[in-house]
């Protein structure tokens, strides 16, 4: 009997989050990052675009639905968790179920806060949690539609898993 050759999955992740009130006091985390003096961005966590897609994606990959399946709004004990906590849970329950991450690529599209800026430290910190390579990379949409408007920031992820 010959033995089956792995076959990679791939998933598209998405999240969306409006920014905050100007003087809301809303810190801004992106890519796992405190971004100081930004206007932060509203949500039933810390609101990161970047670590919320990734997580859909890996979910999506693996076939185990998304982050309101998992973290979902309906389960206080999420309320305020950070990015960065609910991608490495994300990984966990993923691995736990036989999956191993091939990589993970998300792009954030807005214009503000410019991720060029800390692309390097967002991608060492992000491959840490993942335990896979991560890039990030951003768009700022050209002014068109909500983000051009500046009224939120979109993340949009894919992921690579196979069978361990």
């Amino acid at each position: 009997m010959s033995e089956r050759p792995i076959v990679p999955r791939v998933g598209i992740g998405t999240d969306i989050h409006a920014y905050a009130e100007p003087g809301s006091g809303r810190p801004m985390w992106l890519a796992g990052l405190l971004w100081e003096g930004e206007v932060g961005l509203e949500g039933h966590s810390d609101a990161d675009v970047v670590a919320h897609a990734a997580c859909n994606a890996i979910f999506s990959a693996a076939g185990m639905g998304d982050l309101g399946r998992h973290f979902g709004t309906g389960r206080p004990h999420w309320a305020g968790a950070s990015g960065v906590t609910l991608l490495t849970e994300a990984c966990r329950i993923v691995r736990d179920a036989g999956w191993e991450i091939g990589n993970v690529a998300v792009q954030v599209i807005g214009p503000r806060p410019k991720v060029g800026r800390r692309r390097a430290e967002a991608e060492a910190l992000l491959s840490e949690v993942v335990g896979a390579p991560v890039s990030v990379s951003g768009a700022t949409s050209d002014g068109l539609g909500f983000p051009g408007r500046e009224e939120g920031l979109v993340g949009i992820a894919t992921a690579l898993v196979h069978r361990a």
